[in-house]
Formats: structure tokens, C-alpha cells, sequence
């Protein structure tokens, strides 16, 4: 493994590429930040909300694909109070129990912004079947839901006839991915990697699975996706994860404070609508040798408020410790007993990467220094 000598991101992320310095494409994509005249973006911001501002008279004229988190905040803000559109906010549940800031973050959004939101509760019986298949097969226990979290706003969005239809980052762009163009467009979205397609034929193997349970995880046609106007908020104003979630906060959006201190992340900020989800992001390390706190080390690097040397320490002490918190959520969701759920996981460990200790852990052959 290689590590990139400005943050700590290794080369084994997905999609990440890394220069002949040394430095990653997500360190030098933030470090282009720095030559962009922020001015002119916004102008195009509002060229573009000028263009459909109105158009369905006092109705709504963009949607939002919005969790109730941090980010969510930000958008739905630049959107309404800034750009002056009418805003929808459309949004999709992960049937987990949620923490308490999660139940307060969703209702916050509504009433501090004043938006209506149009949330998608799945088909639970389905998603625990599909989930205990990408599981298994894939490592991807939340699938189901991610991918319904990128089709379901672009057919809310279709089905209202919205062309304007609003996500937060390009996290390819933003993060290091495969897809990193610098553009508005969000039509590319689903190139990410974060919710790529599994075969349907696939899907629909798995026992009292069919097509018709799995039709709103079906990307838009390509005819479909040219009526939208699908665009990233990041590509028109700075995108600073830590400064939406000051700006978020002060307008009532409530952090993990005094309620859980997640073992395997850096901060208590992001993804916090509920435990089992979590899981998901941190199936990365057994698979690529990176986990969450990877992630935001890294990002506080790039944001000048942690030395790379700090951002080590962070990680050695946090990325591979999975909350039991989360564990027990998930388990209890899908039926798992423990020995079960770690029986899989331990599956997906890339023993290129790793290897067993004396005291029975996994270690990355080539840690983080």
C-alpha cells in the first residue's frame, strides 16, 4: 500500500490516483479550490436557478435529494434562502433504528427551512433479502438502500417534472473516485461506485425477490436522464464538510454530543441518522485497508486543521474498530447472530493487505506511518 504524503488516503481506494509526487487526486482536487473564481460559479449558480425558477408557477421548481443531515442543511439553504427556488425535498429512510439526532435532524430541516419532504420507506421484506445477499456475496450490506438513495430522487424528480434536481458533493471529485470531472452535471451520479449496478437477473434469484420489487432501483433511461437537469451544489460554492456542519448546527441540526461515541470514526458529525447503517462505510477497511476515520482524517488535513502526523494517530487509533453499537443494530435488523455477522466479514478481509497477529487481530502488513 501506498499512502499519499500530503493526507493519509491510500492508493487502495477505489478510483484514486495518485500523482508522481505522491499526493492524491482528492489533495490536489481541494488544492484547485484555491485557483477557482468562486464569483463566476456563483453567477452560473444563479443563471442556472434563473432558468426554472417559476416554471411550475407557485409549485415547486427543484427537488433536493436530502437526508436530514449536515449537508442536507447546507443544500436546502443555498437553495431556498440564497437562490430563492422552491425547493421539494425528497428523501429515503434505511428502516434502522435511529439514533436521537437523526429523528430530530429530519424534522429540523422542515421546519427550519419550511420545505416539504417526500420520504421513501422501503419494502422492508425485500431490503433484508437483498441486503443479506450484497452482504454475503458482495460486502455491500447496505446496497439496497444507497442505490434507492440515487434513483429514487431522479424518478421523484421525473414523475413531478422537475428537470432541477439538486445533490450535495461529487464525491468522486471531492473524495478521489473513478469519476472525477469537474462539472455541475450530476448525470454521471451513478458512476461513482458508491451504489453501481448489480445485475437484476441477479437480484431476482435471490428466494421471493422479483423484478417488480425492485423497480425503483432502476436507473432512469438515458432519454429519462436528458429531461433532468440534475447539478452538484459543490461545483458552484466551496464544498467543506466540516464548515456545513457548523453552519448546519447553528440552525438545529444536532451532532452524536452525549449520546454515542462511535469507536471507528474521527468525528461525530456525519452519518449519524442511525447505528446499523454504518456498517457499510466501514466494510471498506477489511476489503481496502481504509475505513470512516480514514476518510476524515484526511479531510482535515486538506482543511488545514490537522497535521498529517495527527491524521496518523487518528487512524492507527480508530479506523478498524467497528462500534459495537452498530453490530448489535444490524445484527438484530437481519437476523444475524454475532458469530454469524463476523464470520463474514472476517470473509472479506484482503489478505493482501492484511494479515493475522499473535493476539488473533487483523493488521495491515503496510500500516499508516
Amino acid at each position: 500500500m501506498r499512502y499519499c504524503k500530503r493526507c493519509v488516503m491510500p492508493d487502495t481506494r477505489p478510483g484514486i490516483k495518485f500523482d508522481s509526487e505522491g499526493i492524491c487526486s482528492a489533495c490536489r482536487a481541494h488544492e484547485a479550490k484555491s485557483r477557482v473564481n468562486w464569483d463566476e460559479r456563483f453567477k452560473e449558480l444563479q443563471a442556472l436557478c434563473d432558468r426554472y425558477r417559476g416554471m411550475n408557477g407557485d409549485g415547486y421548481d427543484c427537488v433536493i435529494a436530502a437526508s436530514g443531515g449536515k449537508d442536507s442543511h447546507f443544500q436546502t439553504h443555498i437553495m431556498k434562502n440564497v437562490m430563492k427556488m422552491n425547493p421539494i425535498l425528497v428523501s429515503v429512510e434505511d428502516n434502522f433504528p435511529m439514533t436521537r439526532a437523526g429523528i430530530h435532524n429530519i424534522r429540523n430541516i422542515s421546519e427550519e427551512f419550511g420545505c416539504h419532504i417526500i420520504s421513501l420507506k422501503p419494502d422492508i421484506k425485500t431490503q433484508k433479502a437483498v441486503m443479506r445477499y450484497t452482504f454475503e456475496k458482495y460486502g455491500k450490506p447496505t446496497w439496497y438502500v444507497d442505490r434507492l438513495i440515487y434513483t429514487f430522487p431522479m424518478r421523484m424528480a421525473l414523475n413531478l417534472n422537475i428537470p432541477l434536481l439538486v445533490y450535495g458533493e461529487n464525491v468522486s471529485l471531492e473524495y478521489g473516485g473513478a469519476d472525477a470531472k469537474e462539472t455541475y452535471s450530476a448525470r454521471g451520479l451513478l458512476n461513482n461506485g458508491v451504489a453501481s449496478d448489480i445485475a437484476f437477473d441477479e437480484l431476482c434469484s435471490i428466494p421471493g425477490v422479483d423484478m417488480k420489487d425492485l423497480s425503483l432501483l432502476k436507473a432512469p433511461t438515458e432519454d429519462e436522464i436528458n429531461r433532468l437537469d440534475p447539478m452538484y451544489v459543490s461545483y458552484f460554492v466551496p464544498w467543506n464538510s466540516v464548515a456545513n456542519y457548523r453552519f448546519a448546527k447553528e440552525h438545529g441540526f444536532h451532532d452524536l454530543t452525549h449520546e454515542w461515541d462511535r469507536t471507528q470514526n474521527a468525528e461525530n458529525f456525519d452519518q449519524v441518522d442511525t447505528r446499523a447503517y454504518i456498517v457499510h462505510p466501514w466494510m471498506k477497511y477489511p476489503k481496502f485497508g481504509h475505513g470512516v476515520a480514514t476518510d476524515y482524517a484526511s479531510r482535515f488535513v486538506r482543511y488545514g486543521m490537522m497535521s498529517r502526523e495527527e491524521a496518523v494517530k487518528l487512524v492507527r487509533e480508530r479506523d478498524g474498530k467497528l462500534d459495537p453499537k452498530c453490530v448489535e443494530d444490524f445484527c438484530e435488523f437481519l437476523g444475524y447472530s454475532e458469530s454469524e455477522f463476523w464470520r463474514i466479514v472476517n470473509s472479506f478481509y484482503n489478505t493482501e493487505l492484511f494479515e493475522r497477529n499473535d493476539m488473533n487481530e487483523w493488521v495491515l502488513k503496510e500500516p499508516l506511518e
